[in-house]
């Protein structure tokens, strides 16, 4: 006979696995999640284990023990989740080690203007625990920081991490940098754009995108049977008739959309660049069928919400599991940024010159945007060959 205390264990696991398929989370994740979970579920059982010693390290010990392995991300997860949900009294971990005011503010900043899940706010906080530590060890003032003491910082710290995780690091550095130049004056010039690895040319392969068939079978493939599908239809539309990323689309907010003059209002892009796009027909049709038809009611001024309750705004991760997902069902390959790629191949075939395509894409360099000349082998000859084909 299943106990009260197992009970409530039950419906936790049952919630948290409901939210992570409604946060965006993949189907093998949450079926991974689901079996780790199910395990211990049962060990609490067969352990006879009271609700308050469930979620203590002693536990998850025993348990890693009793399994003889480590304890995977799930149950950590599940502990989280009821910390946050204010169901539990102390988080998994201990508290994090408080950093000087300007990596602080700068870690409050990022989280509140990108709004990005808490792993990858506490990546950033590695690098710059990091970062700090040198600059102690070395007797380093943060306001007199070198591009040569950097380079030595990355030396040291990017030793054992692989050529994709060091390009990520690098991009947490380069906005830190650019923060204390740019909000808090902190130094006197932004070091961020010298903050760069070995130029791989090799490696670089043109933008992938889909055919005019393909995004035809996209669209068709959609069923309006449920409310997630009104709401995947829309994000979609917003890809591919737009050409934005899924961070723009998760911070697209209600006030964001003039649907009077059929103009979208992006106030944060990557460029640093508010910019005001027109939406198409189509796209605006997607939009209103999800605001009226699918969107939960809420305080939340952002567009895109999560579907089961509470009703938060989605994040960006969310947004580009939505539609890789809708790409898998029509059986096309690709992930969100192939639509975004598709935009631009559009706007090319159109006639739009490289610097038209830099400003509607937001991108912070020309070089950027020349990607996309690869894309199109005649157009590509024409624009730089001067050949007219």
């Amino acid at each position: 006979m299943i106990d009260s205390p197992s009970l409530t264990l039950k419906r936790d696991i049952d919630e948290y696995l409901q939210w992570m398929i409604s946060a965006g989370y993949s189907f093998q994740t949450c079926d991974t999640y689901r079996n780790e979970l199910n395990n211990f579920f049962l060990f609490i059982i067969q352990k006879q284990i009271a609700w308050h010693d469930i979620f203590t390290l002693n536990t998850l010990k025993k348990f890693q023990n009793n399994t003889q392995t480590s304890t995977g991300p799930a149950v950590r997860g599940l502990w989280q989740y009821l910390f946050d949900q204010k169901r539990l009294h102390q988080p998994i971990d201990p508290p994090r080690r408080r950093l000087p005011d300007p990596y602080e503010d700068y870690l409050l900043y990022y989280n509140q203007t990108r709004e990005v899940s808490s792993i990858k706010l506490a990546h950033i906080r590695r690098v710059l625990c990091a970062f700090h530590d040198y600059l102690e060890r070395h007797n380093i003032k943060l306001s007199l920081i070198r591009i040569k003491q950097i380079d030595a910082f990355l030396a040291e710290f990017f030793t054992g991490f692989s050529a994709n995780t060091r390009i990520t690091y690098r991009s947490y550095l380069r906005g830190f940098l650019k923060f204390l130049y740019y909000s808090r004056r902190i130094i006197r010039k932004d070091l961020g754009p010298l903050v760069v690895g070995a130029r791989q040319v090799s490696q670089s392969t043109p933008p992938k995108f889909l055919r005019s068939h393909e995004i035809q079978r996209l669209f068709d493939s959609f069923e309006f049977s449920s409310f997630k599908n009104i709401r995947n239809y829309a994000l979609i539309h917003l890809a591919y008739g737009l050409g934005l990323r899924p961070d723009e689309i998760s911070r697209i907010i209600l006030d964001d959309i003039a649907f009077a003059q059929s103009e979208l209002t992006l106030t944060a892009r990557k460029n640093d660049c508010p910019i005001k796009l027109p939406i198409p027909e189509n796209t605006m049709k997607a939009i209103a069928a999800y605001i009226i038809g699918a969107r939960p009611k809420s305080s939340h001024r952002r567009l895109f919400l999560n579907l089961v309750a509470p009703y938060r705004p989605i994040c960006a991760t969310s947004v580009g599991q939505h539609i890789t997902e809708c790409m898998r069902k029509a059986g096309l390959p690709g992930t969100a940024y192939w639509l975004r790629h598709t935009y631009a191949h559009n706007l090319l075939e159109a006639g739009a010159s490289v610097y038209e395509i830099k400003e509607m894409m937001g991108h912070n360099t020309i070089n950027s945007s020349e990607k996309y000349l690869n894309i199109h082998i005649e157009l590509m000859r024409k624009v730089i060959c001067g050949e007219e084909l």
